[in-house]
């Protein structure tokens, strides 16, 4: 007779549990009944009309993995899948760091000429985070969520996430804790919060694994967050991990019952991070949404590299959080900047009153992690503006300031567990300009490469037909830097598929 396992809420046999298969490629993506928030990009924005621009920061790079995923199986992404701000955050920038937690953000500024129309300027802003030292960091309370429903059993779900779990496992400090939650059509607990010096029984608890049945994600989340409150240490970082195709069909199925289900949690001081499989009813649209009301970052691991990079090479940033509801707020000056629009952070936009009210819930930043946005700025009379002037008004009613500033930068955030925020702020001036494209830093004009991909994959009208594959290729590949892991020529090779792609007359976004 098999052994049969205890779990809380079901008593499941061990067979169920039987050792997932080796991973195997597929050799076409599957049917696509995926789920993406339909999102049109940014307008251009009059800065006589509305000068302040005020956005919630982005760290998640789920997007980057999918389009990744699409291109790579000879496909265009779907548009809505293409969030410019993740496709430029995947990667990793040299920006200089700051001297430590008491000031925990550098700001980077670089204003320079646009690469896709002679018009207009770029607006650079690099904000880099201070890394925790490891032997300072705290302990770790986590709780492994992991879809086992019929959905996951293909090679690229199941199998990779217990491949991804295995990795972090061996991250892990003596003294962090691990739970491991399994849903299918009930929820259970196969292991309770077990100390990961003894990783070896967190290993075999894993390696238990297999998929069947219907998906009751929304159970599985209560039993997630019951464990990490039986567990909770108000010194530890304490978090649910999520991994699933977000394919939920039983129970609590609506994505806004489920996020403020999470928002609730997240008061507790329990955070949550997603992590997706899969493709052909992969659910970004849920994913993102309860990723954004817990705390934590939303990713798809489309492969063991990416596993690796996200939780071996990027664990501390993953897990450790050094500022919470971080904003940024960039207040134009109309005699410099008569239009601007931002380039991505469409579903990450607040409004002006909402960068003063420490109520309002914004991104959280992990040790380490640097956040980039980019505006198009036109200048007052340039051939770069795009609206009419209006005919019965609409000039500011103050002289306006002619001191040679472009704007004034703004970040608030919020040290982990304090309720009130704090304030760093910066002029931007023509100290930060540069008069050719060639002169910005590498890291910029790399970025901005990744974020005229982006565009070019999403079809948006700002980008003109003068900067397509070869341009961004041309860009990209003279700002490749040292590129340790490989991560910039990828890119590189992902632009050459695109071109293919579309010469081939492929699905466009």
């Amino acid at each position: 007779m098999a052994e049969m396992v205890t779990v809380t809420g079901a008593r499941m046999d061990s067979r169920s549990f039987a050792a997932p298969s080796p991973m195997l490629v597929p050799n076409q993506q599957p049917e696509d009944r995926e789920r993406y928030e339909d999102v049109d990009p940014n307008p251009v924005i009059s800065t006589a009309e509305e000068p302040v621009s005020t956005f919630s920061i982005d760290v998640d790079t789920a997007s980057y993995s999918l389009v990744r995923n699409s291109l790579e199986y000879g496909r265009m992404p779907p548009s809505d899948a293409v969030r410019i701000e993740e496709m430029v955050n995947y990667f990793d920038y040299d920006y200089a760091l700051p001297p430590g937690p008491e000031e925990p953000f550098a700001a980077h500024v670089t204003v320079t000429p646009t690469p896709w129309n002679a018009g207009t300027q770029l607006l650079h802003i690099g904000i880099q985070g201070y890394e925790i030292i490891p032997e300072e960091r705290p302990r770790a309370n986590l709780v492994f969520l992991i879809d086992v429903s019929g959905s996951m059993n293909d090679p690229d779900k199941l199998p990779l996430a217990v491949q991804a779990m295995h990795m972090l496992v061996d991250e892990l400090h003596p003294d962090d804790t691990v739970a491991l939650v399994v849903y299918a059509g009930a929820a259970g607990a196969v292991l309770e919060p077990t100390e990961a010096r003894d990783a070896r029984e967190i290993h075999r608890a894993l390696d238990r694994l297999s998929a069947g049945g219907s998906t009751a994600g929304g159970a599985g989340l209560a039993l997630a967050y019951d464990l990490a409150e039986r567990n909770f240490d108000a010194d530890a970082v304490n978090r649910v991990m999520l991994l699933t195709d977000g394919d939920f069909n039983v129970g609590v199925t609506r994505d806004e019952t489920l996020e403020d289900f999470v928002a609730r949690k997240r008061d507790t001081g329990i955070y949550l991070s997603v992590m997706g499989f899969g493709r052909g009813n992969y659910n970004d649209q849920m994913m993102q949404t309860i990723a954004q009301a817990g705390n934590g970052t939303a990713a798809y691991i489309d492969s063991r590299q990416e596993a690796r990079r996200m939780l071996v090479e990027e664990s501390f940033s993953s897990l450790f959080t050094i500022a919470e509801d971080v904003k940024i707020q960039i207040e134009f000056n109309p005699a410099r900047v008569a239009e601007y629009r931002l380039i991505g952070y469409e579903t990450r936009l607040l409004d002006r009153a909402d960068f003063n009210n420490d109520e309002v819930d914004a991104g959280e930043v992990g040790s380490g992690h640097a956040v980039t946005a980019i505006y198009e700025i036109a200048a007052p009379g340039s051939e770069g503006v795009l609206m009419e002037p209006l005919r019965y008004g609409g000039a500011t009613s103050a002289e306006p300031d002619l001191s040679g500033e472009f704007g004034h930068l703004r970040l608030r955030y919020k040290r982990p567990g304090e309720d009130d925020s704090r304030l760093i702020e910066r002029p931007v001036t023509d100290a930060d300009a540069v008069s050719a494209f060639d002169d910005a830093p590498q890291e910029a004009r790399f970025s901005i490469a990744v974020a005229g991909f982006a565009q070019r994959l999403r079809g948006d009208a700002y980008l003109g037909d003068d900067y397509g594959w070869a341009e961004i290729a041309e860009t990209a590949r003279h700002a490749l830097g040292e590129d340790e892991f490989g991560y910039r020529a990828e890119f590189l090779d992902l632009v050459n598929r695109a071109a293919g792609i579309d010469a081939e007359g492929g699905e466009k976004p």
